[in-house]
């Protein structure tokens, strides 16, 4: 369920939209979660959750709460300075630098998260769950933990050969 649209420069991918039924008196009625990844690929990406009786709504609070909360990736040549795990409950993530023409190896709900922050060339893989949701928070969860030779330099006070 992955859709591409525009909020100003971002691009916004919708990962899951999951339906929710409460029964009352005269049926049911349904209500909608969706989750989405805003970014701007050029190292800013963020993900957001929303909820609403109709998709549209959720889509657009989700969006919404995704754009304010986008978080910086360090890139380097197209790719990720280093290997890196992520986690998140039972879902764990594998991101691996490629090169040049290797293009995103992911599937998609981790894809949807390296294309809106403007990957081109990364190797990934999932263990523990395929859930979209969580494997979007463990890929969040491992680009959070990326660093680049001169943030590691500069952390430790150090030269690195």
């Amino acid at each position: 369920m992955s859709t591409d649209g525009n909020l100003g420069e971002n691009i916004e991918k919708v990962v899951k939209i999951r339906r929710c039924a409460a029964v009352v008196k005269g049926g049911r009625r349904f209500s909608f979660a969706a989750m989405t990844v805003v970014g701007n690929r050029r190292g800013k990406v963020g993900w957001g959750y929303g909820k609403a009786n109709e998709v549209p709504p959720s889509v657009e609070k989700a969006n919404k709460q995704a754009a304010r909360e986008m978080v910086e990736v360090s890139i380097v040549d197209g790719t990720i300075p280093h290997t890196v795990h992520g986690h998140f409950g039972a879902g764990r993530v594998v991101l691996v630098p490629a090169g040049p023409g290797t293009g995103i190896i992911a599937g998609q709900a981790v894809r949807a998260v390296c294309e809106a922050a403007g990957l081109e060339n990364i190797l990934t893989k999932s263990y523990g769950t395929n859930n979209p949701i969580t494997l979007v928070k463990a890929t969040f969860d491992a680009l959070a933990k990326l660093r680049t030779r001169e943030e590691t330099e500069r952390l430790r006070g150090v030269t690195l050969s």
